[in-house]
């Protein structure tokens, strides 16, 4: 099982069925085509550090988890939904995903820059480089393309900004 405990060791990197959802684990390296999980810092997310996410419909209610291992310890990162798969450059995951975007982007507004416009799964790893993140929101994405989560070199501060994009993993 994953560190969520719910993608089978068998299905790493391979969607697995959550109830109105999905779930992926993923296995960071270098950029590829097909990767599901590329790293852009070596030294802050290294080729063999592992990402697990589950994602689930709560019936107009969303809930994503991030539980990651193989990280530096003791390390604050931010991460995030993005709109946009995973790519050889950091940028190409595109902007955050906004449930109701902001005409402005990149978006830096409050507003629509937020916790509850967003998904925000910020964390610090423990002494062992693991960690789990759960944001829930009170709507869902629906048809609407959310392909990535991006993982950054700072918890998120207001306006959404949380520096260098170090790694991304596939999530749509």
């Amino acid at each position: 099982m994953s560190a969520l405990g719910a993608v089978p060791a068998s299905a790493a990197g391979q969607p697995a069925s959550a109830e109105g959802g999905h779930a992926r684990t993923a296995v960071f390296e270098q950029y590829r085509p097909g990767a599901d999980a590329v790293t852009y810092s070596l030294d802050r997310v290294p080729v063999g550090a592992r990402a697990s996410v589950l994602s689930y419909d709560l019936g107009g209610r969303t809930v994503v988890a991030l539980a990651v291992t193989g990280l530096p310890p003791n390390t604050e990162y931010g991460a995030h939904v993005h709109v946009r798969p995973c790519g050889p450059n950091p940028a190409d995951s595109g902007p955050h995903f906004q449930n109701v975007p902001d005409p402005n982007q990149p978006s830096t507004d409050p507003a629509y820059a937020n916790p509850r416009n967003e998904v925000w799964l910020d964390f610090t790893t423990n002494r062992r480089g693991s960690a789990l993140a759960v944001s829930r929101v009170a709507w869902t994405f629906g048809d609407r393309q959310a392909d990535s989560i991006v993982l950054h070199e700072h918890h998120t501060h207001v306006g959404g900004a949380a520096g260098a994009r170090l790694g991304c993993v596939r999530f749509g």
